[in-house]
């Protein structure tokens, strides 16, 4: 699988399974028992797991930030940067 697939393959999985995945990785690669090359594959999906769950923070962040005063929801669309 390329790094391009990966990265798509993330785009369908939510935030709390996407920190499962990287926790379950850190964890591994805490423990020692993985090759060097499965520790660097592992690091790299972790990498891209970070990046996942940073963008679905951001992207929660400016949901709220739309909510108004009274508590209801704006109809704008989300600004992505």
């Amino acid at each position: 699988m390329s790094k391009s697939d990966k990265s798509q393959d993330l785009e369908k999985i939510s935030f709390e399974k996407a920190l499962g995945e990287l926790e379950d990785i850190v964890q591994r690669l805490e423990s020692g028992d993985t090759s060097l090359e499965g520790a660097i594959d592992a690091y790299e999906r972790g990498v891209l797991l970070k990046k996942h769950c940073e963008g679905k923070l951001r992207d929660a962040q400016l949901r709220v930030d739309k909510i108004e005063a009274d508590g209801t929801l704006s109809a704008e669309p989300l600004d992505k940067e």
